[in-house]
């Protein structure tokens, strides 16, 4: 199969693993590579910069990589921009945050520049920003994000706006979802959640069972997972995980949570909140 993504690249598959960053390792981004899709690492405010490189170094060994950035941690401290640019990925992701600064010193080093964007609106934004392809992140999406548009519905108004390449995310984690998002016309998927089974991710084997155990009923989304990691995530990007029993520490968190904005419905479909 051929699309934007594949002859860009050079893959066989047109899967990215999404950058999660904390997880994402490079042996990980090295297994996808080889297996013909592109493997990416995630780059997070606690990331530093000698485990950075060897995690870098591991992925190169499949050849192309990529790298997730975090527009809001990079306010704070836009280190990581230069060593990415050291290291040299083939794909860049800058989003959560404004992210329009660091479009020209990636691209002027010859990287390819992607932002995550969950409306219409935040879609025509980046495009006249100048970012080379859209990731399109519907509500289904596990981990931060945006929950207020489902993703096929996201795609269709997207794809019929812009003139970019667009990469589908959100509730992919088969071939079935991955025809989906093809037919619907995007170059290609973004796949995350389905990539925290495999072996090569940082997840304990206990973490992977209750993936595998988990029901379609299973997410829950909130704020509640920046709050608890004492993360300075922007209000907008609730984050997706497996609903569970709350502890005492998480219990707290969630109150908090609570008590700074409301959560929103799981679905991402204005209903009601469910509040976690």
């Amino acid at each position: 199969m051929r699309t934007w993504l594949t002859e860009r690249f050079g893959l066989s598959m047109p899967v990215v693993a999404a950058p999660m960053a904390g997880i994402s390792t490079g042996r990980l981004a090295a297994a996808v590579s080889a297996a013909g899709g592109l493997g990416m690492l995630g780059a997070g405010p606690t990331s530093t910069p000698d485990p950075f490189r060897d995690q870098c170094a591991v992925a190169r060994e499949a050849g192309r990589f990529g790298v997730g950035l975090m527009a809001w941690a990079l306010a704070q401290d836009d280190a990581m921009v230069d060593l990415v640019v050291a290291e040299g990925p083939a794909l860049v992701s800058v989003s959560y945050g404004p992210y329009e600064r660091w479009i020209a010193p990636l691209q002027d080093a010859g990287i390819v520049v992607a932002t995550q964007v969950g409306t219409l609106q935040e879609a025509r934004d980046a495009e006249h920003a100048g970012v080379d392809v859209l990731v399109a992140r519907g509500g289904e999406g596990g981990g931060h994000g945006r929950a207020d548009v489902a993703t096929l519905p996201l795609l269709q108004s997207v794809l019929d706006v812009v003139q970019l390449p667009v990469l589908g995310v959100g509730g992919i984690g088969t071939a079935r979802g991955l025809a989906a998002v093809l037919a619907a016309g995007s170059a290609g998927a973004w796949v995350g959640t389905a990539f925290l089974a495999c072996p090569e991710h940082a997840t304990s084997e206990a973490a992977r069972e209750r993936l595998f155990a988990a029901k379609d009923t299973g997410t829950a989304y909130g704020r509640v997972f920046g709050v608890a990691q004492r993360l300075a995530w922007p209000p907008e990007y609730g984050g997706a995980g497996p609903a569970q029993p709350v502890s005492r520490p998480l219990g707290r968190a969630r109150r908090r949570a609570r008590r700074r904005r409301p959560c929103v419905s799981a679905a991402g479909d204005g209903s009601p909140a469910r509040r976690l």
